[in-house]
């Protein structure tokens, strides 16, 4: 163990150094919809925290479509920054900008015009719908801000700032939290919104990230070499393609992981809203672990992508490797935590004993998936910074949609094992996700280093 630490000790200090910021941020995301959870769980009721998870199901998969769009953006950076290569930086700013403006409008609309029409088709309680459509229109006007601040975040995290998307995502949450009990509430003279309180805090919480976000790349010195080409003029169709060709596939990625998690949220919510309020919760409690996951995964995509551009091959896999050996222990450390206190962290969002049990059930099955979660998200992030996203895309639709949620259907709906059937059957796709991810990054991440050493 010792002589392990000892070969990547420089690696795990550069590695935590950028991904601690980064996990932070990434758990940002998911905090904002952990958070609405918990203020509606104790101030609102059981219905409408089945109606949150509903709309959660539905928005986290439009969601991570413009999330995986803007990772486009991280491993270009990170390679062009590797190649000295600052006015490229800029320009694929300004492009990035642009699509990410565009994607997150036609997302509002795909949300407003789409979600809210089928989402009296899916089978779930009329109580539940009725409360659910209102919010979900306001989380989805809260996307457009959202991908501007993600246009800035990605641009300074390739380039290794990583702390100031952290802090904006920290005091954006804590406003989130304090707006969203105001006006579930009804306090200072403010009328009680109900769920569609923490729709508007939301809304306001990400509008004022994206203007923060933004005037601090363009005003710090940090970044004016960079942006002396950030301008109109560098929107071209090759950058703009160029940056697609990588944040498509991404989007794909995170979308048939996501979705399958939706679905599984949906077919819970046809056994129960009891069932369905407490997959929320075990859900919520997973999403948390997986963002900071994903934190580790993009720092993996920044180091990678610099190694790459250097052609620094070696030291591109040693510290790939100590980025599963960090994600590894981490998810560890998460999973006893679930195991242990599985009784007790239902408590924080809901004091509905049926939901509790069921919900304790499922943690103990979420303690076993982190470390399979974990490690295939960190997997994906590496063969990012590679640029190789195309068969990972297929990796991830196979794992989730052939196997994970039929698995899931099939132990939890036909065979009547419930909500602990369909987590089983996602767990499966994780398992399979994860080795064969790592398969494809031990073999090319090798051929490099030969390739390397034979010049």
């Amino acid at each position: 163990m010792k002589r392990i630490y000892t070969k990547y000790k420089f690696h795990y200090q550069t590695n935590l150094t950028l991904a601690i910021p980064v996990v932070i941020s990434q758990l940002g995301h998911t905090l904002v919809h952990t958070a609405d959870s918990v203020i509606v769980g104790h101030f609102a009721g059981t219905i409408p925290l089945a109606a949150v998870s509903l709309v959660n199901s539905i928005f986290i998969v439009i969601l991570v479509i413009g999330i995986g769009l803007s990772s486009g953006l991280t491993p270009l950076i990170a390679q062009e920054s590797g190649r000295k290569n600052f006015k490229e930086c800029g320009r694929l700013l300004a492009n990035s900008l642009l699509i990410n403006a565009l994607t997150g409008i036609i997302l509002f609309l795909l949300i407003y015009y789409g979600s809210l029409l089928v989402i009296d088709k899916m089978g779930q309680s009329q109580e539940v719908v009725e409360q659910a459509k209102p919010y979900l229109g306001l989380l989805g006007f809260s996307i457009v801000p959202l991908m501007v601040f993600m246009t800035f975040k990605q641009f300074a995290e390739g380039l290794g700032f990583t702390k100031q998307a952290m802090m904006i995502s920290l005091w954006g949450n804590v406003l989130n939290i304090c707006l969203g009990i105001i006006f579930v509430k009804g306090l200072f003279g403010i009328e009680p919104m109900g769920i569609n309180g923490v729709g508007w805090s939301t809304l306001i919480d990400r509008s004022i990230m994206a203007v923060v976000m933004a005037s601090y790349v363009i005003r710090s010195a940090h970044f004016r070499i960079y942006l002396k080409s950030f301008a109109l003029r560098s929107i071209s169709k090759v950058r703009s393609f160029k940056i697609l060709k990588i944040g498509t596939p991404v989007a794909m990625q995170y979308t048939f992981e996501v979705s399958a998690f939706s679905g599984a949220a949906i077919l819970i919510g046809t056994i129960g809203a009891i069932e369905q309020a407490a997959h929320q919760v075990a859900i919520n409690l997973a999403s948390m672990t997986y963002m900071m996951a994903s934190g580790v995964s993009a720092a993996a995509t920044i180091k990678t992508g610099n190694n790459f551009g250097k052609e620094d091959f070696l030291n591109l896999r040693l510290s790939a490797i100590s980025s599963y050996h960090i994600i590894l222990v981490f998810m560890s450390i998460t999973a006893l935590l679930f195991a242990g206190f599985n009784q007790y962290l239902p408590w924080i969002y809901t004091s509905d004993e049926a939901v509790i049990s069921i919900a304790a059930q499922l943690l103990i099955i979420a303690g076993f998936f982190q470390l399979f979660d974990g490690t295939q998200v960190v997997g994906l992030g590496i063969l990012r910074g590679l640029g190789d996203v195309n068969i990972p895309t297929l990796i991830t639709f196979v794992a989730y949609w052939i196997i994970g949620i039929p698995m899931g259907y099939f132990l939890g709906i036909y065979l009547g094992w419930g909500a602990n059937g369909i987590w089983y059957g996602l767990t499966l796709g994780l398992l399979v996700s994860a080795g064969l991810l790592f398969t494809r990054f031990h073999f090319f991440s090798k051929r490099l280093v030969q390739l390397a050493r034979k010049v």
